[in-house]
């Protein structure tokens, strides 16, 4: 049975899994009630008014609605949040609704200035640039951030490692310079096997669920996790504006989280070998990964993360062309966006997931970022390698500027 002081890979195989053997069940039973039965008007009530609120369901209560609370959505956000060391966790249909919930959130508190230090995921960049949920960014670097603080400011946003391109962020440092302000770490890439940013000083963690915590690329879905005071903040947003995460998805969600650590660290593993491998072909004019030398200055790998991931970024000496000629000439490796899932996957981020970001942000036309999965690594040694080599015939457009797409703001 799990303990308290369990190992991470215990706690991730049972966490979540409190009661379902007094269910009579050995996984979580899969409930799609989307109404629920009302034990009186009054305490039907009381159980909906509570909900929407913000607060948990009661013991004598009734779930009201898919809405308000589901089970099997409870379940993998306790999880979570075991997993996070934090006090609770909402989850949310994908990582964007759980980011615009935030967001909502402190706007909504008076509090609607944001500082976020690039780079970041494309989808987190574009919509803190447009301003479009009320809220106003000031971009800094982690030395600028105590400066860029005003009264009005609501968090403070960082991704560690960085989409694309993996830089690191020193989280104690960063979570000083925020002071009282609410730090909030996009921890996708690294996960809580690698990383638990609120042992460094942050205040929520936010994940792309879809990506690692899935791990299969069928589900998608978002969680926060956090103090208590904040799980409540969210889970009124969550209630009022709707974007739940389906009790399907919550089931695969909380089922991928207990094979996580034996996902990641393999995927670790391949992701290391490649990264040396691949540094040493002549159309790779760098490769961006935590673990090569001379990419840690800060020593944070073993500090703060105990490993370098399984994302990799290499930036092509051809430029666009390069890059172009590289995804396309991929044939194990899948040309598609998203990451974390067991099969590896290739994509250009300037013009696919980086594409609406300011052109002083993007990245640059020659990067692409791979996710690496669970295949054997001489075999995608062998299919990279092979579209390295597409990637050196022609000189064409040998550009190193950031893509600019026409229309990509509108």
């Amino acid at each position: 049975m799990q303990t308290p002081t369990s190992r991470f890979e215990t706690r991730a195989v049972h966490a979540g899994m409190d009661g379902v053997r007094e269910l009579g069940s050995h996984v979580p039973p899969l409930d799609l009630s989307t109404t629920n039965p009302l034990p009186s008007v009054e305490l039907g009530g009381l159980s909906y008014e509570e909900l929407a609120g913000g607060q948990d369901l009661g013991a004598d209560r009734s779930a009201v609605y898919q809405r308000l609370w589901q089970p099997g959505v409870a379940r993998f956000e306790s999880a979570l949040a075991e997993l996070e060391g934090a006090e609770g966790a909402v989850a949310f249909a994908s990582g964007m609704a759980a980011l615009s919930a935030l967001l909502i959130a402190s706007a909504s508190a008076g509090r609607p200035h944001i500082v976020a230090v690039r780079p970041l995921y494309g989808g987190t960049d574009h919509v803190l640039d447009t301003g479009l949920l009320g809220t106003e960014v000031t971009w800094a670097t982690v030395h600028e951030v105590a400066a860029a603080i005003r009264p009005e400011t609501g968090l403070v946003v960082v991704e560690t490692p960085a989409n694309p391109t993996l830089e690191l962020v020193d989280l104690a440092v960063l979570a000083r310079a925020a002071g009282t302000v609410t730090l909030l770490v996009d921890n996708t890439f690294a996960t809580p096997v690698l990383q638990r940013p609120l042992e460094h000083g942050a205040s929520l963690v936010l994940h792309s669920a879809t990506k690692y915590l899935g791990g299969h690329g069928d589900v998608m879905g978002g969680v926060i996790a956090g103090d208590a005071e904040w799980v409540g903040r969210l889970r009124r947003v969550r209630a009022l504006t709707g974007g739940l995460l389906h009790p399907f998805a919550a089931y695969l969600l909380h089922r991928g989280l207990r094979t996580l650590p034996v996902r990641v660290r393999a995927q670790q593993a391949t992701a290391g070998e490649l990264a040396e491998r691949l540094a040493a072909h002549p159309a790779v004019a760098a490769v961006h990964y935590p673990g090569l030398p001379g990419q840690d200055p800060a020593g944070l790998i073993g500090r703060q993360q105990s490993g370098p991931g399984a994302i990799i970024a290499l930036d092509l000496a051809g430029g666009f062309s390069a890059a172009q000629r590289f995804v396309e000439a991929c044939e194990l490796v899948t040309h598609a966006v998203s990451l974390g899932g067991v099969d590896s996957l290739v994509q250009h981020p300037a013009s696919l997931t980086h594409r609406p970001v300011a052109g002083e942000a993007k990245p640059a036309a020659g990067v692409v970022r791979l996710s690496i999965g669970l295949e054997h690594v001489d075999d995608l040694a062998d299919d990279l390698l092979r579209a390295l080599d597409a990637a050196s015939f022609a000189d064409g457009d040998a550009s190193r500027e950031p893509v600019v797409l026409a229309g990509a703001r509108d």
